[in-house]
């Protein structure tokens, strides 16, 4: 048997697959207050992302014009970024000669492939952004980022102190090899995110669809996919001859997508060229037709699918936002986030603001905030809290979501406000000095601060205690209170969400607050 030619787009794949996983591993905080290079270009780069923000936002995002730009190149190479650059794609293409096949699935065949597609636009058209719950790209990070990624470095945390015990004195000799995948490889922190395993789940699923035939996620499914191959039917550029040779039909064995039929399909070719390198007979070729041009010839969807896929699209964004998102229960977002509808039309939901998130304060939402709302980032002041100088996450951020402010900008930005539980918060409920919450507000003007007064106490006697109440001017809700008040469970106090998220005043702005002693 012949051994088949590297191609072009193999080397491409490689390339961009390993620009994606060092790209992956550099959105992380190494020390430095900026972020030299992230994963974000990728969704820059993706035309779904483009396509289903501006929908869903109703207005131009400059950071999205790398997707918009794709999808117009979609016209004249065709579908090329599935086969050249998605790292999604990449991973299938290594992995499935290593499994074995037992013929196409039926369940996926047919038009399933424009059902999905096709409703997350039309959602998008109602301002209900769904499209990075199924985007490859948002797909596999965030399985990176949620699973494999924690799971590498709990297991190399791990076995490295095992070796620490094992070598006893000698341990010092380990510690370049630890401090180098620390500095490079390895997560900032230790984190365990909710959704880990239903992300690592539905990356496997994907995985597992090999077994059926090659690409067939992106074949039978992905709507970036689709996308592309709507797009790539009206362009010029077409491969000669379309149908298989009847002396030949290599091309069958040799293409990962398009020849389900003895018609070479041109939405689902990936242009990898493996036909065209590998021809016995050099006939496979691919050029550009001007002259004579006519659409590409395949099946397409029927008109019912058309007006099935655009009328479900009206169906899901009413049910999954059957109200209006400022008068669903507010979460608490990001800095920077003023309008939990505006945010929610343009998350893409990958990911990488919790990834970086210094102090472990973004997770990731299920249903919190309904359906819609599910794999957005939430702060969860118990766990971590906003750091006060950082900006990371405004940084990463591919659509603009979380905007990108300066330090001094985003301090002022409001995430909640500081609410005291008199029930439980020490002073109130045991009339016990606690000035912890008050000690640890990072604002300079402190927006906790604590009064002395005189209760009876519990024996009866008259007691001095320092109680503490939060200066709402200067709360910027940071949950740093909350997160390192030492009550077990629920704490005596904590961060809030408002549906007015008005930054706070410049400091020189600030009137003057009495401080009561």
């Amino acid at each position: 048997m012949p051994v088949k030619k590297i191609t072009s787009a193999r080397v491409s794949q490689l390339f961009f697959l390993a620009l994606f996983l060092v790209s992956f591993l550099m959105t992380e905080y190494r020390g430095s207050d900026r972020i030299a290079a992230a994963v974000n270009g990728f969704f820059r780069a993706n035309p779904l992302t483009a396509a289903s923000t501006m929908l869903a936002a109703r207005e131009y995002v400059p950071l999205l014009l790398p997707g918009l730009l794709m999808l117009v190149l979609a016209l004249f190479p065709g579908r090329f970024f599935c086969g050249w650059i998605c790292p999604l794609g990449t991973i299938l293409d290594l992995a499935t000669g290593k499994i074995r096949k037992v013929g196409p699935l039926r369940a996926l065949q047919g038009n399933l492939k424009y059902w999905l597609l096709l409703p997350l636009l039309a959602a998008a058209l109602f301002q209900v952004n769904l499209a990075g719950v199924l985007d490859p790209i948002a797909l596999l990070l965030r399985a990176l980022t949620f699973f494999f990624h924690p799971l590498l470095g709990e297991t190399v945390r791990g076995g490295w102190k095992s070796l620490y015990g094992m070598i006893g004195d000698r341990r010092d000799l380990l510690d370049p090899g630890y401090h180098l995948l620390r500095d490079y490889l390895l997560p900032f922190r230790e984190t365990l995110y909710p959704l880990a395993f239903l992300s690592a789940l539905l990356f496997f699923l994907i995985l597992f669809l090999e077994r059926y035939e090659r690409r067939s996620w992106c074949r039978r499914l992905c709507p970036l996919g689709t996308l592309l191959g709507l797009v790539s039917r009206l362009g010029p550029l077409r491969r000669v001859p379309a149908k298989l040779c009847p002396d030949c039909r290599g091309c069958r064995e040799l293409c990962p997508t398009s020849f389900d039929q003895e018609l070479l399909q041109t939405e689902e070719c990936i242009l990898c060229m493996e036909c065209a390198s590998n021809c016995p007979s050099k006939r496979a070729r691919f050029s550009f037709r001007f002259r004579n041009y006519r659409l590409s010839q395949g099946a397409m969807m029927e008109r019912r699918v058309l007006l099935g896929g655009l009328l479900s699209g009206f169906v899901v964004a009413r049910t999954f936002r059957f109200r209006d998102p400022e008068q669903q229960a507010l979460l608490l977002r990001p800095p920077g986030v003023r309008s939990e509808k505006e945010f929610l039309k343009k998350c893409v939901r990958c990911g990488e603001c919790m990834k970086l998130c210094l102090r472990s304060a973004l997770y990731p939402a299920f249903l919190q905030a309904g359906v819609e709302g599910i794999y957005t980032p939430m702060l969860m002041p118990r766990l971590g809290y906003c750091e006060y100088n950082c900006t990371l996450c405004g940084q990463v951020c591919p659509t603009g979501a979380i905007p990108d402010l300066a330090a001094s900008a985003k301090q002022r930005e409001v995430i909640g406000k500081a609410v005291l539980d008199k029930n439980h918060c020490i002073p109130f409920a045991k009339r016990t000095d606690c000035i912890v919450c008050e000690e640890h507000c990072p604002i300079p003007q402190k927006a906790i601060r604590s009064e002395t007064v005189e209760l009876i106490g519990f024996d009866g006697s008259r007691v001095r205690v320092k109680q503490p109440y939060v200066v709402d001017e200067l709360c910027n809700g940071c949950g740093i209170c909350e997160n390192v008040c030492p009550l077990e469970g629920k704490g005596g106090i904590r961060i809030c969400a408002l549906k007015d998220r008005t930054p706070l005043r410049e400091p020189s702005d600030t009137p003057p607050v009495a401080t009561i002693t």
